[in-house]
């Protein structure tokens, strides 16, 4: 069975950092695409930044870039979120996600992604 259980969320001041961890087991981490996506109260789900397993290479949302890095540790199985530079807009929930298939690129959209962890919950004041 998959799993995805992200840690790392809290209360920060704008200005701060944090790292988000998730975890991930019964899947195969090495192949497929997994990202970062959140969703701020009476908001939808938006993509935050995704990487693409073989290269390594990543993309992020425009509202994140230049203060947050995604990163994956193979041999822990975890992807990981550094967040610089917090902004009071970058509360929300933060939610780990994994894709099924393998092969092509990896977008920032929520549909294409099929497990997801249950959530990390990140403040920011201003």
């Amino acid at each position: 069975q998959v799993q995805l259980v992200e840690s790392g969320g809290g209360s920060v001041q704008a200005g701060g950092s944090l790292r988000l961890s998730c975890e991930a087991s019964g899947y195969m981490y090495r192949s497929n695409c997994m990202g970062w996506f959140r969703q701020a109260p009476g908001k939808g789900r938006e993509g935050v930044a995704v990487i693409n397993p073989g290269s390594g290479s990543a993309a992020y949302a425009d509202s994140v870039k230049g203060r947050f890095t995604i990163s994956r540790d193979n041999a822990k199985n975890t992807l990981y979120l550094q967040m610089n530079s917090l902004k009071p807009e970058d509360t929300a929930s933060y939610y780990c996600a994994a894709r099924i298939a393998i092969g092509g690129w990896c977008r920032l959209e929520p549909s294409d992604y099929d497990y997801w962890g249950q959530g990390a919950l990140v403040t920011v004041a201003s």
